[in-house]
């Protein structure tokens, strides 16, 4: 007889119900696989698509068939959505805008896909009396303090002026016309709408701010898994860069600061969230590697010797090229300086902590994409010649 599962207080865990929206993207699919192959959870994936989560749905004869199903709806627009959250215990609310490129080209989108769209979903939560997991983003701290400091101050170097920490940053952004931070203000926003469910609701709910979670299947190839004029987030952008066999664009010189953690890693802490709601409820929790921090100028020239190292094709001469990031992005942008990750709250409460090395999510993520895409790409370049 197999043993019980237990929780982190040593209870045992019982199966339950969990509506998953976004579960066909990035996260929600490593998420899936997660519960489908180490818990006995069962899954209503919500999603648009389901590309990234077909080997979970197909055949039949899969250990976990009848644990996930999959219902192809938008929830922007879908009188189903109220009926999957009553049927589930938990909901975790993975649907967002989340590519810099259209933070300050499509900021109404963005705002309506972060803010508006999330609304029901928080309403029928707290309606029905359902928990949440809520996916925000690192970004809602917007700039460090740190930044605004003078060049030459000691307190540059304190951590008190650039950590960031759940309950104490705060949270700067740049001035209105700055639409890049369209995408911050609305995950503000929803966390605080959610919050105040809590508080005068009694929404059970837990907040998710991811910080730059890697690995296979993340973001799209732009032609390839993706549109041919989209421009992905900085990993899968270089990516993209490596397997066409082009220089890696830094804007602005690629001096933002940035810490990434490993896709595996993160899907854990997540599951320790969703089998210890006691631990959970109520908390707003960072999840990131603040081992792993570089310049975006850095991670390019790690990118460029770890995609050597799993293609075997040599370095371009000339790897990187600075651009603006009005020529990159367009009017309207503006960027945080560094993210690094308080991670007191989070090994307090759930005793998790990211074990996985830069090199070692870089070498996983490349290896995958250049099996992944590297001929395709090699097709769509290769222009026919004439006859």
């Amino acid at each position: 007889m197999a043993t019980a599962r237990m929780d982190l207080d040593w209870r045992p865990i019982k199966p339950i119900t969990i509506c998953m929206i976004g579960a066909g993207g990035f996260i929600g699919s490593h998420l899936c696989e997660k519960l489908m192959s180490e818990t006995p959870h069962k899954v209503l994936a919500l999603d648009v698509y389901n590309d990234k989560i077909k080997h979970l749905l197909e055949p039949d004869s899969l250990p976990w068939a009848g644990r996930i199903q999959f219902h192809r709806l938008n929830i922007k627009h879908d009188s189903r959505l109220e009926g999957l959250i009553k049927m589930a215990d938990l909901t975790i609310n993975l649907a967002a805008i989340c590519t810099p490129a259209d933070y300050n080209t499509r900021p109404l989108d963005t705002i309506y896909s972060n803010f508006i769209d999330a609304l029901p979903v928080v309403k029928y939560c707290s309606e029905n009396n359902k928990r949440l997991i809520h996916f925000s983003t690192c970004e809602v701290y917007g700039k460090t303090i740190q930044s605004f400091l003078p060049k030459d101050s000691p307190l540059r170097q304190d951590p008190a002026y650039y950590v960031l920490k759940e309950v104490t940053s705060p949270c700067i952004f740049g001035s209105i016309e700055k639409q890049r931070w369209s995408y911050a203000c609305a995950k503000q926003l929803i966390e605080r709408l959610i919050y105040a469910e809590g508080a005068e609701n009694g929404l059970d709910f837990t907040i998710v701010r991811p910080f730059n979670w890697i690995g296979p299947r993340m973001d799209f190839i732009p032609g390839i898994d993706g549109p041919s004029e989209g421009v992905p987030r900085v990993l899968a952008c270089f990516s993209n860069n490596l397997l066409r066999r082009e220089p890696l664009k830094l804007v602005d010189g690629g001096q933002s600061q940035r810490t990434f953690v490993y896709i595996k890693d993160a899907i854990e802490a997540v599951v320790l969230m969703i089998e210890n709601p006691d631990r959970a409820n109520g908390h707003i929790f960072n999840v990131g590697n603040p081992n792993n921090e570089v310049t975006v100028r850095q991670l390019a020239e790690m990118m460029t010797k770890v995609y050597t190292k799993v293609s075997g094709e040599p370095a371009l001469e000339s790897p990187t090229i600075d651009v603006s990031s009005k020529e990159f992005y367009g009017e309207g942008y503006d960027d945080s300086d560094k993210r690094i990750p308080d991670m007191t709250i989070i090994n307090k409460q759930l005793g998790w902590n990211p074990k996985t090395s830069l090199w070692d999510l870089l070498e996983s993520t490349l290896t995958y994409q250049h099996r992944t895409y590297a001929e395709a790409i090699k097709k769509a370049i290769v222009k026919p010649t004439a006859s």
